[in-house]
């Protein structure tokens, strides 16, 4: 049952539901009716307050006016939740356009030769594939050790004083430490820099086609490889 109270001196009246929103109480049977449903909105609780308030100074006692400081410091802080979920709204839907967006970019490397993480040089034929090292900082030497599947280093490159960032190696004929071609197969590559005798940070890349796009834990999308591997969109250092 509904009961209403009396506010100001010509006797308006407010329903209980009213009073009670305002002062954030509720009673069992509403919790109960409302079990069902979302709950009130931000949104119907600040009309709510308003229609409360407006009706409260219409007919307060000018002598003695009431203290509406408490209604309007909870009305405030519904107008903040209020803007929280717009937020969230809105950024909820922008991650969704980013995330509909790098699948479409994943889509368009399909085809295309890619350097990213990975230690697998092919040697065939004389030739081999491109790879490369990505530098975190610049380094005062850089050197690119080669071994084969037993592990024997094979050669060692020395490339120098390089700049931060990917240092792609391309063309390079692949031979041992004496000159001689290396026999086709698949070697291993790890990287080496140095700042000023300190060793740095230098991940090696290797280069392979991209086959097709797949869905990385997470939801982001990530590339499968012509050499077996699966890596992240954002992991590719370079479109070759």
């Amino acid at each position: 049952m509904t009961t209403n109270t009396s506010i100001g001196s010509n006797g308006t009246t407010v329903s209980q539901t009213l009073l009670d929103t305002m002062n954030g109480a509720s009673s069992a049977s509403s919790a109960s009716s409302s079990s069902g449903t979302s709950g009130t909105s931000a949104s119907d609780l600040q009309n709510t307050f308003l229609t409360l308030l407006v009706t409260q100074l219409k007919n307060q006692d000018p002598t003695n006016p009431a203290d509406s400081s408490q209604m309007t410091s909870q009305l405030a802080q519904i107008n903040t939740v209020s803007g929280i979920g717009q937020l969230n709204t809105s950024l909820s839907s922008l991650a969704t356009q980013l995330s509909a967006g790098q699948s479409t970019q994943a889509a368009m490397l399909i085809g295309s030769n890619v350097l990213a993480p990975g230690n697998t040089v092919s040697v065939s034929s004389g030739a081999s594939s491109n790879f490369g090292v990505q530098l975190a900082n610049d380094v005062s030497d850089l050197q690119i050790v080669v071994k084969d599947k037993s592990g024997n280093i094979v050669n060692t490159l020395d490339l120098g004083a390089q700049g931060a960032g990917v240092v792609p190696v391309s063309g390079w004929k692949p031979v041992d430490s004496k000159g001689a071609t290396l026999a086709d197969g698949s070697y291993t590559i790890t990287a080496q820099g140095t700042i000023n005798g300190q060793q740095a940070t230098a991940t090696t890349l290797a280069a392979s086609q991209v086959q097709s796009v797949v869905q990385m834990s997470g939801g982001a999308p990530g590339l499968k490889l012509a050499n077996g591997s699966t890596v992240a969109l954002s992991s590719v250092a370079s479109i070759l």
